[in-house]
């Protein structure tokens, strides 16, 4: 079993070097069976292929499902991405208090830029109705001094 975990794990690393040296092709090849599998952060990255066309063909339904998948395992930058999707309207229907949920989750994690985006929502009102000290409280953990 030791050895299956690393070999998975080689994978892994090979197919994330991949992806960060933008050959996207060889990505795909490395991290789709293990997204499959229910890895999250080879699910995260193909979701990101996936939404862009990056060495594969655009498939929005699935760059939605692997970015799901993914969030819902608790990856933090899976959770913004879901976020963004739900709040632009990519890869699925508009839904703002569903990106509200998932920028939460992330922000929640310590992603600066989930909390970014959280005090924008309070702050204006997307999704949520408008919370001075909502967005106050978001600015200042994002590391914002005052806004």
């Amino acid at each position: 079993m030791a050895e299956t975990l690393t070999d998975q794990d080689m994978e892994l690393s090979s197919g994330i070097a991949a992806f960060e040296s933008k050959q996207f092709s060889r990505a795909v090849g490395l991290l789709a069976p293990l997204a499959e599998a229910g890895h999250p952060e080879a699910q995260y990255r193909m979701a990101i292929m996936a939404q862009n066309g990056l060495g594969m063909m655009p498939n929005p339904l699935q760059a939605f499902s692997y970015m799901k998948a993914a969030a819902k395992a608790g990856l933090g930058l899976a959770q913004h991405g879901l976020g963004f999707m739900y709040m632009e309207g990519e890869c699925t229907d508009k839904n703002p208090q569903r990106a509200l949920e998932w920028f939460t989750k992330a922000a929640e994690q310590g992603l600066a830029g989930s909390q970014t985006t959280l005090a924008m929502m309070y702050e204006e009102g997307r999704g949520v109705e408008k919370n001075q000290e909502e967005a106050r409280k978001w600015y200042r953990l994002a590391g914002f001094d005052e806004k």
